[in-house]
């Protein structure tokens, strides 16, 4: 693939990966009553879920930006983790955090050409 498809779809998978992320921490910190009743069931009280959405919007703040890509990427990948273990614990699907953190793996790979060349033994 040439370079500007590649900056393509590494822009088109940041701005989806920011909008889910956006979207959720935004929904943790106004206290929509949707979200504070899956916190519940989760066992978190309406203060630390506030605080997870403070998480969730400085990840992607990191991520977004390029100077600090590369920290946002692996603080997304790792909060995706818990998320994914804290799905599987209280017998939730876990489709949806899968399908985002591959979503995060295909922007890393497309965003930092270093990774793709270590990780896929790739030329381009």
């Amino acid at each position: 693939m040439s370079e500007k498809t590649n900056r393509i779809i590494y822009w088109i998978l940041t701005a989806l990966i920011a909008f889910v992320f956006i979207g959720s921490a935004i929904g943790k910190l106004t206290a929509n009553e949707e979200a504070l009743k899956m916190a519940t069931n989760f066992g978190l009280d309406a203060k630390t879920f506030s605080i997870i959405g403070v998480i969730e919007l400085i990840c992607v703040l990191l991520f977004i930006i390029p100077r600090t890509g590369v920290i946002g990427t692996l603080l997304l990948a790792a909060y995706m983790g818990g998320a994914i273990a804290t799905h599987l614990e209280h017998g939730e699907s876990v489709i949806a955090p899968c399908v985002i953190q591959a979503f995060i793996f295909m922007a890393a790979l497309y965003r930092f050409p270093e990774l793709r060349k270590t990780l896929l033994n790739s030329k381009s």
